[in-house]
């Protein structure tokens, strides 16, 4: 259950590393049928060989067997009111437009495209039917609409930067309720909330149980893993028993060794949501929202006594109405109705049991659980009605190369959409593992509909390879040597290029290409520095000193 959002995208026909039919679902994990070789866009000049010299398209137009043929049937009636010759060039025209060059099948056809969607000038990314319009005023071909609208879409930077204005992909996959109460609660930290509450406290802890909808929560001040532990111990465990499994988030206080030792101790089963997709705990997450509105209608002006009114909120809930089960949280939860406290009380107390008294609430509760279990799907099946409807619902291969949701963008000109990526793996119906083309290291678990997870390894923040490992070390190893260089300078006031001295003794410029890096700006450094002296100074000389040793 995690998320990606991508779209899906396919290459030009021409393209050499095309490896599957093309596919235009746009989904949120983008589907573009190629190899890493074709994520770059080509807007480089020096790769179009077409210029627009009119001999150029008239040799092409010789060597295309199909354009000949045509020229040389012009007085047939098949062709007479479509095309005519003009200075040796095939021309192509429609009623009510000018002339236009036809163009041969091959590589000059790709390059259009390039120069009319790709370049500065000519293009700038527009979309399909601006590119297509554009084209069409210059030029003719026969296919040429399925061939740009295949260019357009499977061009890596306006997949990366183009937002999407229709539904997400992904058809709504509801999670099945449990068979009984306290079968599957969902737990989660809201907050920080502002204002911290006079006691200090500025988080809600909660869990809820998924089948009764009932409602635990504890304001506390912080959203550790201690806090998480001590709450299910004392207010969960101790109170109401021990569930068979606990489904939270991905966040360090739920994914601790504290948490899982207790809870593998218990006996409870741990559930992870997806990363980044909040949909997949979404009952809590839906309470929440109503719980802030409740408290803040209760709070006063300055909202400081936010934790005095939330044991009132929680409790209005589980003994109020729930539209999703047709019932109260707190009679399914204890098999009897709520007593509020200005509810009328019958004075005369009965101290009479019946025998089946067990037996009677055991056959209700079972009834309750039943009617909300139907409920609870009947509510599903509508809210998926309405979830897909106009949604599409792609599916994906392994070795599909897809572009994951950049959810991390701060800025009006970051790219949206990152990659591309490879499927590696099929996780559930919406859910993938994927890894980067060229980042092997880089793993993401995505979903199709992008409230999206991508659980890298926990990704955004993967490390990303010993590369970097190596630029790291250089540039530490950089600035150590520099300073030191400097301070010897100072020191002595030597004019001898001992850094360089150091590192050509230490032979790091042969171990790694970063060294070559290396000297040459110490060099530029060395010579920089002559220049900002004195010529007095410049040329002054020193005894040479050993070289240094590390």
């Amino acid at each position: 259950m995690v998320t990606t959002r991508s779209r899906s995208r396919q290459l030009p026909q021409s393209d050499n590393h095309i490896t599957t039919p093309p596919n235009t679902n746009r989904s949120d994990v983008q589907n573009h049928q190629s190899t890493s070789s074709t994520s770059k866009t080509t807007t480089d000049s020096a790769r179009i060989g077409y210029t627009g010299a009119i001999d150029q398209l008239k040799q092409a137009q010789q060597k295309d067997p199909d354009l000949q043929y045509i020229a040389n049937h012009l007085n047939d009636n098949k062709y007479i009111n479509s095309y005519l010759l003009q200075d040796g060039l095939l021309m192509h025209y429609e009623q009510h437009s000018k002339p236009v060059p036809c163009v041969p099948k091959g590589e000059i056809r790709n390059d259009i495209m390039k120069i009319y969607h790709d370049t500065q000038a000519n293009g700038a990314h527009f979309g399909r039917d601006k590119t297509i319009k554009k084209i069409k005023a210059r030029y003719y071909w026969n296919t040429m609409n399925s061939d740009i609208t295949n260019y357009v879409k499977s061009c890596i930077r306006c997949n990366q930067n183009n937002p999407i204005r229709c539904k997400p992909p992904g058809h709504l996959k509801p999670i099945e309720p449990p068979e009984g109460v306290w079968h599957l609660l969902s737990m989660d930290f809201h907050g920080p909330i502002t204002p911290t509450s006079r006691r200090g406290n500025k988080y809600i802890i909660s869990i809820t149980d998924v089948l009764s909808k009932f409602v635990i929560a504890k304001a506390v001040r912080d959203c550790t893993a201690d806090t998480a532990a001590r709450f299910l111990q004392e207010e969960v465990i101790c109170k109401y028993g021990t569930p068979k499994c606990v489904l939270t988030d991905n966040g360090t206080h739920f994914t601790s060794t504290m948490m899982e030792h207790l809870l593998k101790r218990l006996g409870i089963t741990h559930l992870y949501a997806t990363p980044y997709h909040p949909q997949t705990n979404g009952q809590i997450e839906r309470f929440n929202s109503t719980m802030d509105a409740k408290i803040a209608a209760l709070s006063n002006q300055y909202r400081s006594d936010w934790d005095d009114n939330l044991p009132f909120v929680i409790f209005n809930y589980n003994t109020s109405y729930h539209s999703t089960i047709k019932t109260i949280p707190f009679e399914l939860m204890y098999g009897r109705s709520p007593v509020l406290p200005f509810d009328l009380q019958n004075p005369n107390v009965s101290l009479q049991q019946s025998s089946h008294y067990a037996q009677n609430i055991r056959q209700y509760i079972s009834h309750l659980t039943n009617n909300a279990k139907t409920n609870i799907i009947h509510a599903q099946h509508q809210y998926k009605s309405r979830y897909d409807t106009n949604r599409s619902n792609p599916t994906y291969s392994i070795n599909d190369l897809v572009l994951i949701k950049n959810i991390h963008s701060r800025h009006k000109f970051d790219i949206r959409y990152e990659g591309p990526f490879r499927i590696i793996r099929r996780l559930g119906v919406k859910t993938y593992l994927v890894q980067h083309v060229k980042l092997l290291d880089l793993t993401r678990q995505v979903t199709v509909d992008l409230h999206t997870h991508t659980h890298r390894d926990q990704t955004n923040n993967i490390f990303i390879g010993g590369a970097v490992a190596i630029g790291i070390v250089i540039i530490i190893l950089l600035a150590v040597v520099f300073f030191t260089y400097r301070r010897l300078r100072r020191s002595i006031r030597h004019r001898q290029p001992l850094a360089l001295q150091a590192l050509e003794a230490s032979g790091l410029n042969q171990l790694h290409p970063m060294g070559n890096i290396l000297m040459s700006t110490l060099r530029r450094l060395d010579t920089l520095e002559q220049a900002t002296q004195p010529p007095a100074i410049r040329y002054a000389s020193s005894p040479a000193l050993p070289p240094l040793k590390f």
